[in-house]
């Protein structure tokens, strides 16, 4: 269904509960709604108006949608539950909704990284087309189902930078020994390459660079990681992300709390999801510029990966999807799926969008 026609039904639906009706504009003047609050858990701080900014759009755009009567009262990290552990909070119905990124979750079910991304996977255009377009939000929403939980996309990054090192990475080689804070399949990839991998949350990325107890971390990209302060701990800063080509970020709604709402609530609420992801997107696009100007003046050394590194990153990744594939029929569903989708996909963006690309950019 278009934005606007599931717009309109929703607030049609509204006026139909008992809202008053510009005659004029076909709007609702006054919402008399059912009356809801909720809570948001963010896996986010709120120092980041980017990726949690995008949790306090979609606060504001269902408030306003609903002339105030169904309110989310939004918490960033650490405030109810640890980053980490917002899936938890949300299936236990701590909160009634929450915002994360489900790759952090892959020891629960490793086919839910399939609704952020994988290595060498989808860009952020593309993932939003296999998501929405492609049958990959039906299929992960069955995954989610057996944690009563319902995800919703709720933005991307765009493809990420590869991260801080303490020293440059010139050769796969010099990946050996590492110890790096990187979650995800790109995470047990590194893993395969010789690299000592942990998780942590983005606020307690900084003290474990400064302390040493990492030597290297990934994040989003320049303007993220300029304001959790990297840069000036470490000067090596590598791209591309090639384990993050397009991560996609998650709205999940505690699936008993979403069939309580009313059915106008539940177009509402998803079409504040997709407007804070893209919300969340373009700001990302028009901030990372000049942060990464502001990076470069602060004398980081700003470098691409080396072929060889790439290379064998990729063919860990692919060694790995398919040893999942192959240990679970469910994952297998989902990855055949996705490839199948991937394949076509990059065909035609690598028709036109790397053909220009390649002579406009440079």
């Amino acid at each position: 269904m278009r934005r606007r026609t599931f717009l309109g039904a929703a607030l049609g639906g509204l006026t139909a509960c008992g809202g008053r009706t510009d005659a004029a504009t076909g709007a609702p003047a006054v919402v008399t709604g059912e009356r809801i609050k909720w809570r948001l858990a963010s896996s986010f701080p709120r120092s980041l108006d980017t990726i949690f900014g995008a949790a306090e759009v979609l606060a504001e755009r269902v408030s306003a949608m609903t002339g105030g009567a169904f309110q989310i009262r939004v918490y960033p990290a650490g405030e109810i539950v640890p980053a980490l552990q917002v899936m938890d909070a949300v299936q236990q119905g701590t909160v009634h909704i929450g915002q994360t990124a489900s790759y952090y979750y892959i020891g629960k079910n490793p086919a839910l990284a399939f609704d952020t991304c994988v290595p060498f996977g989808l860009s952020a255009r593309q993932q939003a087309a296999w998501l929405l377009e492609g049958g990959g939000l039906q299929l992960v929403n069955q995954r989610f189902a057996d944690f009563g939980i319902v995800s919703f996309p709720g933005g991307n990054t765009g493809v990420q930078m590869g991260g801080w090192f303490n020293r440059p990475v010139r050769s796969l080689a010099d990946l050996k020994g590492l110890k790096m804070r990187i979650p995800g399949m790109g995470g047990a990839v590194m893993e395969r390459l010789g690299v000592a991998t942990q998780t942590l949350a983005g606020g307690e990325i900084y003290t474990a660079l400064e302390r040493g107890a990492i030597d290297a971390t990934d994040w989003v990209g320049p303007y993220d990681d300029e304001k959790l302060g990297f840069h000036k701990v470490v000067k090596n800063y590598h791209y591309p992300g090639w384990w993050e080509p397009g991560p996609s970020l998650s709205f999940y709604v505690n699936q008993a709390q979403h069939e309580a709402l009313p059915a106008a609530y539940k177009e509402i609420l998803r079409a504040a999801t997709a407007e804070a992801g893209i919300a969340m997107q373009t700001r990302y696009d028009a901030k990372n510029p000049p942060a990464l100007r502001r990076i470069r003046g602060a004398g980081v050394q700003v470098q691409p990966f080396s072929d060889d590194l790439l290379q064998g990153a990729r063919e860990a990744s692919r060694a790995l999807l398919e040893e999942e594939a192959a240990q679970d029929p469910a994952y297998r569903e989902i990855y055949t799926a996705w490839e199948a989708f991937r394949r076509d996909s990059f065909s035609w963006f690598s028709t036109a969008e790397r053909s220009y690309a390649q002579f406009a950019f440079r």
